[in-house]
């Protein structure tokens, strides 16, 4: 079984963020610096409109097939002088240089499965800030009822047209593990023809450690962040009890 981050094409195709993320993180990113770390870019999602928005710009990964299809992807939007893109361990990395704005996108930071790594990564992202500097972040917000009930199902999560006149659908089988807080999901993509034929069929796992918001606030506190603003939607609306989202800007 692959990692399911070794399939870019699938990955640009069906994970296309929150609603309203980029304009989110752009706008933010502009508001409080010039240069900005993105880490687990992926393929550039982000990364490339930062650039686009006139920010100098460092996408960080560990995976290697992401990074080739983000540098394709700045070079085609004609921004690939104003992007560096590096393999790296967002648990252990040092690039010689501080920047204005750290952020973790589209909840990545749940890919850190243990609390050590959580305070390995906070704390060497306070080491690359600037005096001053943010760090901005998403997580979803974990709902008691949505870890009952989706847990070992197979849910399909959506159908994407393709040009071709293809389709592709997307199905995960989620696993949790509450003691540890993890949710092991198996992904499977699945092709078909315009006559409704599987042509193609890959299955990738990846594993997230889910993580509520109060213990979030106290890890960012605990390695010497202040969280200064709080949302439950990148419209900008209040967190409370009913978001579904966390985001957080922190200095």
């Amino acid at each position: 079984m692959n990692n399911m981050y070794s399939w870019a094409d699938y990955y640009d195709l069906t994970q296309r963020g929150v609603p309203g993320d980029v304009p989110f993180y752009v706008e933010t990113a502009r508001k409080y610096g010039g240069d900005v770390l993105d880490l687990a870019c992926g393929t550039g999602r982000v990364s490339i409109p930062l650039a686009e928005a006139g920010l100098e710009v460092t996408g960080m990964d560990l995976s290697s097939e992401m990074l080739t299809r983000a540098q394709v992807k700045a070079q085609e939007a004609g921004f690939s002088e104003q992007i560096a893109f590096l393999q790296g361990d967002m648990r252990k990395f040092e690039l010689g240089k501080t920047f204005s704005v750290i952020m973790i996108p589209f909840r990545s930071f749940l890919h850190l499965l243990q609390i050590h790594e959580q305070m390995k990564t906070l704390s060497c992202i306070r080491r690359h800030l600037k005096p001053g500097g943010k760090l901005i972040m998403n997580v979803f917000v974990p709902k008691i009822e949505h870890l009952y009930e989706e847990s070992e199902k197979m849910s399909l999560r959506s159908i994407f047209p393709l040009e071709s006149g293809e389709q592709v659908a997307m199905w995960d089988y989620t696993r949790y593990d509450h003691f540890q807080q993890l949710s092991e999901v198996t992904r499977t993509y699945e092709r078909l023809s315009p006559q409704g034929v599987v042509t193609e069929k890959v299955v990738g796992r990846f594993t997230l450690r889910y993580i509520f918001p109060t213990e979030l606030h106290h890890l960012l506190r605990l390695n010497g962040f202040k969280v200064i603003e709080r949302y439950g939607a990148f419209d900008k609306s209040p967190f409370d009890a009913k978001s579904s989202e966390l985001i957080l800007v922190a200095e």
